[in-house]
Formats: structure tokens, C-alpha cells, sequence
């Protein structure tokens, strides 16, 4: 009895449970990543579009509601049918020539059942400079 005690104490390795575990660990992880990482390419890509948009219409002199005309027709090329501009920023200034916007919008994804991750993005969006 005292061999077979000493080999069962003495095993490597991973058990079921710790296999287990891991499993359900990695798929949490992924989970995660799959409703993170999408949402933060696409802020990355829409704060991009705000700077260059932003420039273009401060060097045309474009006024505030011709920049959200210009800016919806944009979003409606890049296949984008579900955001409407006044839902993605607010203006800090709205002289012709020096528009200023402040970007404020959230997205949400489905984790798990009735649990939902929310990512937030905030920040003022200056014109993109001439290159």
C-alpha cells in the first residue's frame, strides 16, 4: 500500500479538471478578444476618416451641416448603412474654416446569454495635417 501511495503522489502532469479548466479558460479569452479586438480596428478606422473628413471640409471652408452631409455619404460608401455622423460626434466649434469635433459613441457585442461587453470611445478629433 505504501508503493502505490507513493506513486499516486508522485504523478505529473495535468488532471482532467485542470485540462478542463484551461479549456474553458481559452474560450472566455477568445470570446473576449473577438468582441474587443473588432471594435477597436474599427474606432481606429472611424477616427482616422473623422481627421482626414475634418481637414478636407476646414480647407474648403464647408460649414458644420455640409461636413455631416459630406462625412454621411462617406460612411454610406465605406458600407457603413448603420451610423448616422450625428451619432458618432458632437461640434466644439462650428465656425466655417476651424470645425472642431469631440467623438463620443459606444459599441456593444454580445459575450455570453444577456451579458454584454461595452466598448466606449471619447476624444476630441483634430483636423488631420496636410501631408
Amino acid at each position: 500500500m505504501n508503493h502505490l501511495s507513493t506513486s499516486l503522489s508522485a504523478q505529473r502532469g495535468a488532471s482532467v479538471t485542470g485540462v478542463i479548466f484551461l479549456v474553458i479558460g481559452l474560450v472566455v479569452a477568445g470570446k473576449l478578444l473577438a468582441a474587443i479586438l473588432p471594435a477597436q480596428i474599427g474606432d481606429y478606422q472611424t477616427t482616422k476618416l473623422l481627421e482626414t473628413e475634418l481637414h478636407d471640409a476646414n480647407q474648403a471652408r464647408l460649414s458644420d451641416k455640409a461636413f455631416v452631409d459630406k462625412l454621411n455619404k462617406q460612411l454610406s460608401i465605406n458600407a457603413d448603412y448603420d451610423t448616422e455622423a450625428e451619432e458618432l460626434f458632437t461640434f466644439t466649434d462650428k465656425k466655417a474654416g476651424q470645425l472642431a469635433i469631440h467623438k463620443k459613441y459606444e459599441v456593444t457585442h454580445n459575450f455570453f446569454g444577456n451579458v454584454d461587453i461595452v466598448n466606449r470611445f471619447e476624444g476630441d478629433i483634430t483636423p488631420k495635417p496636410a501631408e
